[in-house]
């Protein structure tokens, strides 16, 4: 007799812990096997440090084959689940599709980029999901303040050295406070015009930084984040963005090269290919984390909307700090529906959240109680320490580099603009000219964006815990002026009117435009010490 098939879709905090714990459960008494886009599981909560420069790409993924023991790895994205016939359908990394057969299938597809139709953004703006989308950043902010240094006009010097953050939750709060510590150090070395300091902005529709949280940490990330220079503006966001800047909703229009959209996400579309009933782009689950319907399906992560048993009629956010325990539940009971142990709900309650708000300050409530300064800071990274499944000694190392010796500010130009386009259903792949049309087509059930003028933070609650605001799909390029390449051009060809030397956006051949360049997290095999803040 054949042993049973479990198949798990998607390695990000759940799917990742899903696969560990039955690794540990059910070994030689099922087969497992994992479906995932990449061969890494990415630690997202220090995702701003490896744009900030701190810490190298390598230290925040985590190998899956190397971790997960009895468990079968398979590269790829789900396109389609036939939960008649029992089959997962896949395409893989060079465009070969591929089945997996299954007896239990976990979703835990996570979340993708949360999208608002406001002209322009989908054209001029990047995301913050993976790990392309970071080292992207890195390379154009690092290439921004060089041009600045080397403007003649102080108009051009001052657009490329204003960086606009959409989004005031853990995400863009962090990408603020870590930008302005890398672009004032990068500018002693390379001075601007007189007077002139890069220019962070912070924007969000929530009344106050974090809103989600206690708003003593709300408070604190606000004092550390004007202290430092960061120009925070609750209540706006942008109205529209174009190639020469962005207008925003109080009707000021910024002059930037840079837009980093950080305002949340949305369940990944696949859950809603299925045709089950869904909780607002969630599937929903009874607290066994198992479909009713479907006592083969079950789901957790952002991908599922899980019973509150603290807060009844309500669901569990969309957190790491739930994604990550649900997945152990829902690995003791798939085992548990095998005949392997015993099942049990999914009940939790928050144990605290942190901020990193970059050098030795952060804001931290660990189990209630309200941290800042140097102590939250050192809570904070011990935390992470704690929290990931591997490269801890490394991680420590470069913290230690970073405190000790200054940075590498340079330009590698491994990811280009248009490799990592904001409407996308795998932020966690950059897009490659060979599989631009693949990327680019949307998958299978993919839910409508939310209408115009939507809160940021309406929906599901965003998977790095805090809301936020939101975005929309490529166009063709258009004339870049100011240095800025074109984004999104189709046939490859060099874009027009491209002064100061970048590459043209959205290249799908990677070819200059008289040159220029521009998942998922993890944990520990025991339950983390304190709190996780971001979602698969």
């Amino acid at each position: 007799m054949s042993r049973p098939r479990i198949v798990i879709v998607g390695a990000g905090f759940a799917g990742y812990r899903a696969a560990r714990t039955l690794s540990r459960l059910v070994r030689h008494k099922a087969d497992v096997t994992l479906l995932n886009p990449t061969d890494y599981f990415l630690y997202l909560p220090l995702l701003p440090q490896v744009a900030a420069g701190i810490l190298e790409p390598r230290r925040v993924t985590v190998s899956l084959s190397g971790t997960l023991p009895h468990v079968r790895l398979v590269l790829g994205e789900a396109d389609a689940i036939d939960l008649d016939a029992h089959t997962v359908h896949y395409t893989g990394p060079e465009g070969d599709g591929g089945t997996l057969s299954f007896d239990r299938l976990v979703l835990a597809a996570g979340s993708v980029n949360k999208l608002l139709p406001i002209p322009g953004v989908a054209e001029h703006a990047h995301g913050f999901r993976g790990l392309p989308e970071a080292l992207y950043l890195r390379d154009h902010v690092t290439r921004q303040v060089e041009l600045a240094a080397a403007a003649n006009d102080p108009a051009t010097c001052s657009a490329r050295c204003t960086f606009v953050v959409v989004g005031a939750g853990y995400t863009g709060t962090e990408v603020a406070a870590q930008g302005q510590l890398f672009t004032d150090a990068q500018v002693r070395k390379h001075p601007l015009r007189q007077g002139m300091r890069p220019r962070w902005m912070l924007l969000d529709i929530a009344p106050r930084v974090l809103p989600e949280l206690d708003q003593r940490l709300s408070r604190t990330a606000d004092r550390v984040l004007r202290r430092r220079g960061v120009d925070v503006r609750m209540g706006t966001s942008v109205k529209e963005a174009t190639p020469d800047g962005v207008l925003l909703t109080d009707g000021e229009f910024v002059d930037t090269r840079t837009l980093v959209w950080c305002v949340g996400v949305r369940p990944d579309p696949l859950a809603e290919s299925l045709g089950l009933p869904m909780e607002r782009g969630r599937l929903l689950v009874d607290p066994h984390l198992q479909v009713p319907s479907h006592p083969h399906l079950f789901a957790c992560g952002d991908a599922a909307a899980v019973p509150d048993l603290e807060q009844p009629g309500a669901y569990t956010p969309m957190t790491a700090q739930h994604a990550w325990r649900q997945g152990k539940v829902a690995g003791r009971n798939v085992a548990a529906s095998l005949g392997i142990g015993d099942r049990r709900a999914y009940r939790h309650r928050d144990l605290g959240f942190v901020v990193d708000l970059g050098g030795v300050q952060a804001a931290a409530n660990p189990l209630g109680v309200a941290l800042s300064g140097p102590v939250a800071g050192a809570v904070t990274r011990g935390y992470h320490l704690a929290a990931m499944p591997g490269n801890r000694v490394r991680v420590a190392a470069d913290w230690l580099l970073d405190a000790v010796l200054p940075r590498q500010a340079v330009q590698l130009g491994l990811v280009r603009s248009w490799s990592v386009p904001l409407d996308t259903a795998s932020p966690e792949l950059a897009r490659t000219p060979g599989s631009r049309e693949e990327r680019a087509k949307p998958r299978t059930g993919r839910s409508a964006d939310p209408p115009a003028g939507a809160s940021a933070d309406a929906g599901p609650e965003p998977a790095d815990a805090g809301p936020e605001p939101a975005d929309a799909g490529p166009e063709p390029a258009r004339n870049q002026p100011g240095g800025e390449p074109a984004r999104n051009q189709p046939d490859g060809q060099s874009a027009r009117n491209q002064p100061g030397g970048e590459p043209a956006r959205n290249q799908p051949d990677g070819e200059p435009a008289r040159s220029r360049s521009g998942g998922q997290s993890g944990g520990p095999s025991s339950e983390p010490p304190g709190p996780v803040q971001r979602s698969d």
